[in-house]
């Protein structure tokens, strides 16, 4: 293969790390469920989407050899090595192993509203079947050996390696989006504008006009480049701001990094703030539940 990582996850055979963490407060909107490498040559190796309970979690499985068959919807497609399997649950889908066969997988499952949201967005962009760049393939399996070794002990931590594999897949696909060109310069424009201005308001109008852009071209190609839509960005971007003042600057107090964060109001940023992490800010920061911020 190639690639010090994956062999050393191949290498370390077949293994299953169900990841249960405590229930409560810690409620994280990005978090593992189960990680594993597996060499399946049984045809009992076979899963239907429609029946696997009604909880929402995400799979990210990618093949290192032989194959595998997936249905998706009215779709057939056939795994080999290189690609890189993802699905949501509940769904249509069904993926199986025909007799005889041989797939050599490492996966990667999680759940929470974040995961599911960015999970969806790749798979509305780019559909079930990947084919990720090397160095992507090589950091989603860093996480998962981290996660195996015992690195998600903690809810935050946890949160963390898995937030740090979805964002690491959102990249891949939407961040391969062409760069050059008019829109492309308008869109990093916009992007600098948001990150040095978090402190103030940020409306979609506002970053239209810096694009050069209507209001509606301006969305639908910030939606392209970015995988979100632009208000979406601002408030991820403004909460993982958020996120590093309240780790790193214990003389800020909440109303003070709510301000520099954009919020006008700290009880409103103290409720966006719950809504995302599970936690109050100040939680966040004295228990050290320092989770992975939303996107961005």
């Amino acid at each position: 293969m190639g690639n010090s990582v994956l062999e050393r996850l191949a290498g370390s055979g077949s293994f299953m790390k169900i990841i249960s963490l405590p229930h409560g407060r810690h409620r994280l909107h990005t978090m593992p469920t189960s990680t594993g490498y597996e060499l399946r040559t049984e045809p009992s190796y076979d899963w239907d989407g429609r029946k696997r309970g009604q909880t929402p979690f995400t799979v990210l499985q990618h093949t290192l050899e032989g194959a595998g068959n997936l249905r998706y919807e009215d779709r057939n497609y056939r795994l080999g090595p290189g690609e890189t399997l993802l699905l949501t649950v509940p769904h249509n889908h069904r993926y199986w192993l025909e007799p005889g066969g041989r797939w050599a997988f490492f996966w990667l499952s999680m759940n929470g509203e974040e995961a599911l949201r960015l999970h969806r967005a790749v798979l509305a962009a780019a559909g079930p079947v990947l084919r990720l760049k090397p160095q992507t393939i090589e950091h989603l399996a860093g996480c998962c050996l981290r996660l195996a070794k015992g690195e998600a002990e903690a809810p935050g931590r946890a949160s963390a390696i898995a937030y740090e594999a979805a964002m690491a897949l959102h990249d891949d696909v939407f961040g391969g989006h062409p760069a050059d060109g008019a829109e492309g310069n308008a869109m990093r424009l916009v992007t600098e504008h948001i990150e040095r201005h978090l402190d103030r308001s940020l409306d979609v109008d506002e970053l239209a006009r810096i694009a050069g852009l209507s209001r509606s071209h301006f969305s639908r190609s910030f939606l392209k480049a970015e995988g979100m839509p632009p208000a979406q960005f601002v408030l991820g971007r403004r909460l993982a701001r958020a996120t590093k003042l309240l780790a790193e600057t214990e003389a800020l107090s909440v109303k003070e990094i709510a301000a520099r964060c954009g919020f006008d109001n700290a009880n409103y940023f103290a409720k966006v703030f719950r809504l995302h992490f599970g936690a109050s800010p100040t939680e966040f920061r004295t228990t050290g539940m320092y989770a992975s911020p939303p996107a961005a």
